[in-house]
């Protein structure tokens, strides 16, 4: 595997922001920016697992403000995670669900992965999201949902997820 060259400080006011690297051009782009972190973590994972969706394997910095300074932030499981199989569905559980429980499990599914983009985990590895679908193919939606507050109340949070 090609080395990446560090990410460069963005220019500009010290804000979040995440820098995404193009093999391509062997240079960083802007990603996403705002003056606040949660857009910019939400951003993250939503282009991290769209990439990761067409095969590439994202490199991501993320920088922030710090002191009135920028400071480089870690990018959990940005590089280096690689693809794994489709996880076998669980055993017991009918070929062609119905709509509504297909509905419910996709639902808790982003119930969950919302409330972990919240508590900081905006990059899922592959493994990560073996996890996050065990958990939601084992649990209803009432105790998703307490997970998710959980992990917002974790990060910070005072609002309940709804």
């Amino acid at each position: 595997m090609p080395s990446r060259p560090q990410s460069p400080q963005p220019p500009g006011t010290p804000r979040w922001v995440a820098m995404f690297y193009e093999p391509s051009s062997a240079s960083w782009r802007v990603g996403a920016e705002s003056p606040y972190r949660v857009p910019v973590l939400y951003a993250l994972g939503e282009m991290t697992q769209t990439l990761r969706a067409r095969g590439e394997d994202p490199a991501v910095t993320l920088w922030g403000p710090k002191d009135g300074a920028w400071r480089r932030m870690d990018a959990p499981g940005a590089a280096g995670a690689t693809p794994a199989a489709a996880p076998e569905p669980p055993t017991g559980t009918p070929a062609q669900p119905t709509k509504l429980a297909e509905r419910m499990t996709d639902r808790r599914h982003q119930v969950l992965v919302a409330a972990l983009n919240r508590a900081g985990l905006y990059d899922l590895a592959p493994d990560d999201e073996t996890a996050v679908q065990a958990v939601v193919d084992q649990l209803d939606e009432t105790t998703v949902r307490r997970v998710a507050h959980w992990l917002s109340l974790a990060a910070g949070e005072a609002s309940p997820v709804r």
